[in-house]
């Protein structure tokens, strides 16, 4: 998180609005463009977050399914009726929940630093790249 930016509330979602969530972050995010098998298809960039710091809205809960692969440990999850991935709990930051940014309601990102997360080769990459610290609480 930047240090210079503000923490807000983002509110966002899926493209039906059938899954709606709510994240407590800074308006100014470092999103992760991942090449692993999945988000690489899906083109996903994602910001990461403390998990207690995500809420879903409503009855959300209902209309998410999930998906996992490999290791079982990320929890892709994605709405039942649109399809889209708002967010899910990924490898890197099992303490985390990850944001896709796009799907963050307009009004309240300021900016988006793009960095690439090499998920091909996750092993050798994870240590490299900082993500997990991404999940911590910031004081």
């Amino acid at each position: 998180m930047d240090s210079d930016s503000k923490t807000v509330v983002h509110i966002g979602g899926c493209h039906c609005k059938s899954v709606r969530w709510k994240v407590v972050a800074s308006s100014s995010v470092v999103a992760w463009e991942c090449n692993c098998s999945d988000c690489y298809m899906r083109g996903n960039t994602h910001f990461i977050v403390p998990a207690e710091r995500f809420e879903l809205l409503g009855d959300s809960e209902k209309f998410i399914t999930t998906y996992t692969f490999g290791t079982h440990t990320a929890k892709h999850t994605f709405c039942k009726v649109c399809g889209i991935t708002s967010f899910y709990y990924p490898r890197s930051n099992p303490d985390g929940v990850a944001i896709t940014f796009k799907c963050v309601d307009p009004g309240t990102l300021k900016s988006v630093e793009i960095k690439h997360a090499d998920g091909r080769n996750w092993e050798s990459a994870y240590l490299q790249t900082g993500i997990a610290s991404y999940s911590k609480v910031q004081k």
